[in-house]
């Protein structure tokens, strides 16, 4: 009687300790985030939103427009961070963006990466034509979140909204 005593305690206590983690995690924001395409004629873009940390690196995928695995190499810089980490991104993947088109996706961004010196940066790629690593980059902050960022390469712009 007393082991069991001790188990259901033991098993008390994990579940306080899991309730607790969890409640102390950060929240990821989501947000609807657009993004709007030049008129250009070829294939469809692919589109990496990336996570950039304070010292410029990369920290996580948020999305990927583009689901043909074949092609990611093509986003060269991305594809040496997530080619080494290989993570299942297929819940984040969509196709391809057209000239003239736009694209909304929804992404998660934890709350503890807003205000933290964290960048988000859109990268892309068309087939037999120029790559952007930074065809739209800007720090995470609050205010820039409700910016409209204006684009260097294929993007025309993004904006972004968050959900409630």
């Amino acid at each position: 009687m007393t082991t069991l005593l001790k188990q259901t305690k033991y098993m008390a206590f994990l579940a306080i300790l899991v309730v607790t983690l969890f409640a102390f995690s950060p929240k990821p924001n989501t947000f609807k985030c657009m993004v709007q395409m030049i008129n250009y004629s070829g294939e469809g873009a692919y589109v990496v939103i990336s996570l950039i940390n304070p010292e410029g690196g990369y920290e996580q995928t948020l999305y990927v427009q583009g689901d043909d695995d074949e092609w990611y190499h093509d986003i060269a810089e991305w594809w040496r961070f997530f080619g080494k980490t290989k993570t299942d991104i297929d819940a984040i993947t969509g196709a391809t963006i057209g000239g003239g088109e736009r694209a909304i996706n929804v992404i998660e961004i934890d709350q503890d990466k807003i205000d933290a010196g964290y960048s988000l940066r859109f990268e892309t790629a068309v087939e037999d034509k120029e790559y952007y690593i930074k065809d739209v980059e800007f720090p995470l902050t609050t205010e820039n979140i409700k910016l409209k960022h204006e684009g260097k390469g294929y993007i025309r712009y993004v904006r972004m909204m968050p959900q409630k």
